[in-house]
């Protein structure tokens, strides 16, 4: 039997999973937006991403979304001139990570957002829920 609150429940549970994933992401790319090479003319980290899809289930009808994959950015280092860096080269320029924070931070602010809507979504299903039932318990 199809149940709609199910549905929209499992939907926002989907939503949350994939948002919290991207949270981490975030955190990671976050975490090392000043971490270059170790050795001279080696690569800093690189940026990562995340890819969403939708999936359909079969028990409830509803697409949910899916983490695909979690990629790397293949843009471009920048390059600063840092003699005397660990990971400078011959010619003194260090290889920074290719993490922009404004872009990581607006991820971050649009994941939890999305997060909080996935979470409205499952308390009010919930509450829907329990109101059907306590309808059903005073008309029985």
């Amino acid at each position: 039997m199809y149940d709609p609150l199910r549905a929209a429940s499992n939907v926002a549970a989907s939503g949350l999973f994939a948002q919290s994933l991207r949270l981490r992401v975030v955190a990671e790319n976050v975490a090392n937006a000043q971490s270059t090479g170790k050795s001279p003319g080696a690569d800093p980290y690189r940026r990562k991403t995340i890819a969403f899809s939708q999936e359909l289930d079969a028990a409830t009808g509803a697409n949910l979304v899916t983490v695909t994959r979690v990629g790397r950015d293949p843009s471009s280092f920048p390059v600063e001139k840092r003699p005397g860096h660990p990971a400078a080269d011959t010619s003194g320029t260090v290889k920074l990570p290719n993490v922009n924070m404004i872009i990581e931070m607006a991820d971050m602010r649009e994941a939890t957002r999305s997060y909080e809507a996935n979470l409205q979504v499952i308390k009010q299903s919930r509450e829907m829920a329990n109101a059907m039932i306590d309808l059903l318990r005073s008309t029985s």
